[in-house]
């Protein structure tokens, strides 16, 4: 997977924020593998290289370390329970500095937590997300660590990058402490230091002037190693309200932005094919469902014809030819499934043993009422069971038995 890393320039402390014009340049590093690098340079937000990861990456300068026992607290109130423990140690006011905690921090347990300037870091992030490079996370340059560390490397507070001084970035387990080279503080730290058996490296500007200062040789890091180094750690100081937001958006993003490139045009024309196929047939058995449909619907307005051809006009065919049939049924007395017959037949059939005759009978619009006294209500359920197999419907209310015809839609079905 590659990785985009891209070092945020050091704070201008005589400006107020970053510049939102777009015109910043940053400096890149892209990785294949998060261990070496593959290419590097200097461009603005718009021109920078796409990767599948992109981690931004701030300098020792720009991070302030505390260390804090982490409060037991609900993730909601979390950062103001922070503030409520640093705030005496910042410098700025609470609102204008972003807070995060350190990798696998647990409530109840000391734990180290990073401050930096919020709106500085947050309008270069809207910087290069309004650019397509979607910052995945914010990593320090440095952070406490054992054994102590040393680096020294060259910065400046101008924004024109002039009058560049040397400094030194030490960490241990007492924090990260960033000075100049240029003061008396850092001269005498050094015994305690040289006794911790430090680590020390150097940028390849300034390592000719540590040596000298230590009076030993250091390892010489490039910016670019410093970076891959932070990379590879756990840490991300996206957290809070600076979490990243809308991943679901950006993966929707990315994935229309590569469907439209040049690599996926075959895949494209398949797709499409595909899709032209799909319809096609979707077509094609909707018009053979609808011929079969019609097909029918001629049959049954032929056999209507056939059988009863003294209907003129033709409506509904199959209401049409049930009614006609009913008609020719009557008329020469037979017995249909819903007349008095049929319903005392089946009446008769499912009439409970023990029981004495209907006292009464009447029969009205389809509907058969039997006036059979008293039963319990366990007969009257197996009686409305067995009629319900023969296509009757049963009512039971004081004593009265309601038989008629289970409802028939137009077309005969039950």
């Amino acid at each position: 997977m590659s990785i985009l890393v891209v070092l945020l320039p050091a704070r201008d402390r005589s400006a107020a924020t970053a510049s939102s014009d777009g015109a910043t340049e940053y400096t890149y590093l892209l990785s294949a593998d998060g261990l070496a690098v593959a290419r590097q340079g200097r461009t603005t937000a718009a021109l920078l290289p796409k990767a599948d990861s992109v981690v931004a990456w701030i300098g020792p300068t720009d991070v302030s370390w505390h260390r804090i026992t982490m409060p037991r607290a609900p993730a909601g109130k979390l950062r103001a329970a922070l503030v409520g423990l640093v705030e005496e140690h910042l410098l700025d006011d609470e609102q204008a500095v972003h807070l995060a905690l350190a990798p696998q921090s647990t409530a109840g347990n000391p734990t180290w937590v990073a401050a930096v300037h919020k709106r500085w870091l947050a309008q270069h992030l809207e910087q290069l997300e309004k650019a397509g490079a979607f910052v995945d996370r914010v990593v320090p340059a440095l952070w406490p660590e054992e054994p102590g560390s040393g680096h020294f490397f060259a910065a400046s507070d101008a924004a024109d990058g002039s009058s560049a001084q040397t400094w030194l970035a030490y960490a241990d387990a007492e924090g990260v402490r960033c000075v100049r080279m240029a003061g008396t503080w850092v001269r005498d730290q050094l015994p305690g230091w040289s006794r911790e058996r430090a680590r020390w490296s150097a940028s390849p500007a300034v390592a000719a002037q540590a040596e000298r200062w230590l009076g030993a040789p250091v390892a010489v890091r490039s910016d670019a190693d410093q970076a891959l180094q932070a990379v590879r750690s756990l840490w991300n100081l996206r957290q809070f309200d600076l979490a990243g937001r809308a991943r679901g958006t950006r993966w929707l993003r990315d994935a229309w932005r590569r469907g439209f490139s040049p690599a996926w045009r075959p895949a494209r024309a398949g797709l499409v094919a595909l899709l032209v196929l799909n319809l096609a047939g979707i077509n094609l058995w909707a018009w053979r469902q609808r011929a079969e449909i019609t097909e029918r619907k001629d049959a049954m307005v032929a056999l209507l014809k056939a059988s009863h051809p003294q209907i003129g006009t033709i409506v509904d065919a199959p209401l049409q030819m049930r009614r006609a049939t009913d008609t020719l049924r009557a008329a020469a007395g037979r017995v249909g499934d819903a007349d008095l017959e049929a319903g005392l037949a089946a009446a008769a059939l499912a009439w409970p043993d023990g029981q004495p005759p209907v006292q009464s009978i009447q029969f009205a619009a389809g509907k058969l009422t039997l006036l059979a006294g008293v039963w319990s209500a366990d007969q009257i359920e197996r009686f409305r069971a067995s009629l319900r197999s023969s296509g009757w419907s049963v009512e039971s209310a004081g004593g009265r038995l309601v038989l008629s015809r289970a409802a028939v839609d137009a077309r005969g079905r039950v």
